[in-house]
């Protein structure tokens, strides 16, 4: 017996509920043959036929469809109410969010408060809520229909609710909220359809790129418009290379032009005009960004952000004419209070480069700082070193903008609070260590036996892999909560706090010039130092330093060894010559360094030779940490603790000679050196040191880590050690090396110990010879042994062997 109209009505409703809007289009056009008479089922056929149209392609052909149905005579007062909560919301998918909002809200008013249906149209009222920024009528909207989803037992769309109550808390700031309700609800949206999960995954993808993630926000986003293509699903593959080029915007501003036009071209085919204003913002910023000298079409910024506003997106209106102000005097846009914190710091930072241009660096620096300050706050929200270092993204403009006027000014002062500032922008939270989590050690062994399966290959590109790191991260950042925070040493401060011996080199780098503020106890003083000869030694300092490091003997290596040596001579005159000059009498340094310093051997720069000295993470955390206590020795079972890795050629030797200068040392070598066995011994000892091979992941300097016995010790795993060392020695390949993020931040192993506890890190940004780590460390360990502090010992070292290697003292040295 062939189906009813009504049963293949609701056929077409469940296929579209579900994203199979192929099947849905095919029941609802026998449905509407077989419908008779029936005005009100005919008309409810038509409204999801609209629905269907607009998810495929045809915007136009829906709209038209829906305000036909509603012309019909006769219709019940629950049929009009449908067919206008269903045009509401073909309104908002087109960008028309006012008049969306209208029709949603009349719908809303006439239905039942405990029924399926009222509740899907709140769903739809609270995304308008969302994109005009009114969270808290989006929230209340959610709620209420998480009630009633949750009253009639309807898991679907409960998941959806709460992963969109995930996208209010984006929208809001609270990234840890939002990626955990999106994460729960994932597996049952992923159960409904594949297009359900690219759905969640686009969405989610937006929390990676507010969160500084943008290499993995910008792949996941990729893969998600593939998908929508291969379904037809113009409208939310044009949405998904909206969001694509929204995360270029910062780092690869031509791409985010090109995708952003491409993204515009499509909404307009589909006549939906706020989404094209949307993309056409993006474009014009990007443009700006793309080519910053050129003049600005005021009238095109004008059309777009009005575009903007008829179609109900107010804060990126406000947005878009903060962007044309950078280049002219017209009046600022006012900012609401409850504003996005990404639009209020882009506010400040428009005000700072507009205060720039017309040579008034006073306000310059009070409008950065005071976004600065704005940034920290919410910074505060957050505990894990990643989510810290990544949101710093959104000050990156900011903090440029200060340094830049900063350096104008000349004053020590003021270039060393903002030198400080730099520094500080991801540790201006204090660290918090995680409650023991047995669930994240036991996805992190799941990785490390993966990472085993799938060695030689690109094992970052597993599913599963990913699937796991996603989950390890998110399980990091869900238990660390918020930290208290730093205090900032100013100048004055900062001189009455240091010794007679120390001498402190703050390095500057504004983006175009390069400076250095030298302070001692007896004042400071601002040395300009030539960044394009900076810049030239630095092409291809790596390639050497790795060439001469793996080069043994012959011809090559003299060759190598000249090309070197001339590499670091220049890098010596143009950084440290004039430097140490402004301080001849200290015996130690203390180096804050930018970033873009951070691959530097500065422990190979002749200038430094014998000289003890400790690149701190920043002088406010180098003078303040040292009104905390040091461990006394013998408090622990062993002062000391050793471990090798797998195939390094004298790694053995090497842990064995250094541990022969302390006594009862504790060493793991072969099968031993496992990853529980070593983080357990790093968590009693006062000094670890570790030989084996690593790798930086450049990706996620977290997932960096060291090759043991039973696979990668992550740097998140010793987020999981209950007391970490005074002192960690880093012989590995590669592990002394970080990780730019945005223009001032740099991340990789040496912070994760730093900022779980450690004092000092002894590591190499580059490569070492096996044979020179062997004999330099072991004499590290007995000059340690004897209580000399880390940097004393290294220079000493260095000295007693002749050997010049590339180690240096991270934190405190001394």
């Amino acid at each position: 017996m062939p189906l009813s109209a009504r049963e293949l009505h609701q056929r077409g409703v469940d296929a579209a509920n579900s994203r199979r809007f192929g099947q849905a289009r095919r029941a609802l056009a026998t449905a509407s043959a077989r419908v008779g008479d029936d005005a009100d089922l005919r008309a409810r056929i038509e409204g999801t036929m609209a629905y269907v149209l607009a998810q495929t392609g045809e915007p136009a052909e829906a709209e038209r469809l829906s305000r036909d149905a509603l012309e019909r005579p006769g219709l019940r007062a629950e049929t009009v109410a449908l067919l206008h909560g269903q045009l509401g919301t073909l309104l908002m998918h087109g960008g028309r969010l006012d008049e969306a909002d209208q029709s949603l809200t009349r719908a809303i008013d006439a239905l039942d408060e405990g029924s399926i249906e009222r509740a899907n149209l709140l769903m739809s009222r609270s995304i308008v809520g969302m994109q005009r920024h009114r969270l808290d009528d989006c929230t209340a909207d959610l709620r209420s229909a998480i009630a009633v989803y949750e009253a009639l037992g309807e898991e679907e769309p409960l998941a959806e609710a709460r992963h969109n109550l995930g996208y209010a808390a984006l929208l809001g700031g609270d990234l840890i909220t939002a990626l955990n309700l999106m994460t729960a609800s994932r597996p049952t949206l992923a159960a409904t359809s594949d297009l359900a999960a690219a759905i969640s995954d686009l969405d989610r993808a937006e929390v990676l790129r507010d969160a500084g993630l943008t290499t993995e926000a910008e792949a996941l986003l990729d893969e998600v418009a593939t998908r929508f293509g291969a379904q037809r699903m113009r409208q939310a593959r044009g949405e998904a290379e909206f969001h694509l080029a929204r995360s270029l915007l910062r780092h690869d501003p031509a791409s985010a032009e090109r995708t952003a036009a491409r993204a515009a071209r499509r909404f307009a085919s589909l006549g939906s005009d706020g989404w094209s204003a949307r993309a056409e913002a993006v474009r014009l910023e990007a443009a700006l960004r793309a080519r910053p000298g050129r003049d600005v079409d005021h009238g095109a910024f004008a059309r777009t952000a009005a575009a903007l506003a008829d179609g109900g997106f107010r804060t990126e209106a406000t947005a878009l004419a903060l962007t044309s102000r950078l280049a002219d005097e017209q009046r600022m846009p006012r900012i609401a209070a409850d504003a996005p914190t990404p639009l209020r710091l882009r506010a400040h930072e428009v005000r700072a480069v507009r205060a720039a241009k017309a040579g008034k660096d006073a306000a310059a620096l009070r409008a950065a700082a005071d976004g600065l300050d704005l940034l920290t706050s919410w910074q505060q929200s957050f505990g894990a070193l990643d989510l810290q270092a990544s949101v710093a993204m959104h000050g990156t403009e900011l903090m440029f903008a200060g340094l830049a006027a900063a350096a104008r000014t000349q004053d020590p002062a003021v270039l060393f609070e903002w030198s400080e500032r730099a520094r500080h922008l991801s540790q201006q939270v204090a660290p918090v260590r995680p409650p023991h989590d047995t669930d994240l050690a036991a996805d992190l062994a799941e990785l490390r036996m993966l990472r085993a399966d799938l060695a030689g290959a690109d094992w970052t590109a597993d599913a599963r892999v990913r699937a796991l790191r996603d989950r390890v991260r998110e399980r990091q950042w869900s238990s660390i909560g918020a930290g208290a925070n730093r205090g900032r040493l100013d100048l004055p401060t900062t001189l009455a706090r240091l010794d007679e011996e120390t001498a402190i080199l703050a390095y500057v780098y504004t983006g175009e010039d390069l400076l250095c503020t030298v302070v001692t106890a007896a004042g400071a003083s601002v040395v300009e130092l030539s960044w394009p000869r900076v810049r030239a030694a630095l092409d291809g300092l790596r390639a050497d330093l790795d060439v001469a490091a793996l080069t043994h003997g012959g011809p090559m290596a003299a060759i190598v060894a000249r090309s070197l040596d001339q590499r670091l001579h220049a890098l010596d005159e143009s950084l440290f010559a004039r430097v140490r000059a402004a301080a001849p009498h200290a015996s130690r340094l203390a180096l804050t360094i930018p970033g873009i310093l951070g691959g530097i051997p500065w422990a190979m720069l002749p200038g430094l030779t014998g000289i003890p000295f400790t690149i701190a993470t920043s002088v406010s955390r180098l003078l303040g940490d040292r009104a905390l206590p040091r461990r006394e020795p013998g408090t622990t079972a062993h002062r000391a603790g050793f471990a090798a890795g797998p195939r390094v050629a004298r790694g053995i030797e090497e842990v064995r000679t250094a541990a022969s200068a302390w006594g009862g040392a504790e060493v793991h070598v072969g099968e031993d050196a496992r990853v529980d066995a070593v983080t357990d011994l790093a968590g009693r000892v006062e000094v670890f040191h570790i030989a084996a091979h690593g790798r930086h992941a450049v990706d996620n300097p977290l997932f960096s880590g060291f090759e043991l016995a039973d696979g990668t010790l992550f740097g998140y795993d010793v987020d999981l050690i209950r007391r970490t060392p005074d002192t960690v020695v880093l012989s590995a390949c590669e592990l002394g090396r970080s990780s730019v993020r945005w223009g001032e931040e740099a991340l990789g192993m040496t912070r994760v110990w730093l900022h779980a506890g450690t004092r000092c890190v002894i590591a190499a940004p580059v490569v070492v010879a096996d044979d020179v780590a062997c004999e330099l460390l072991g004499a590290v360990h007995a000059r340690l042994a004897d209580g000399d502090a880390p940097a004393v010992a290294l220079a000493a070292a260095s000295e007693s062997t002749g050997l010049r290697a590339p180690f240096q003292c991270h934190g405190d040295g001394f």
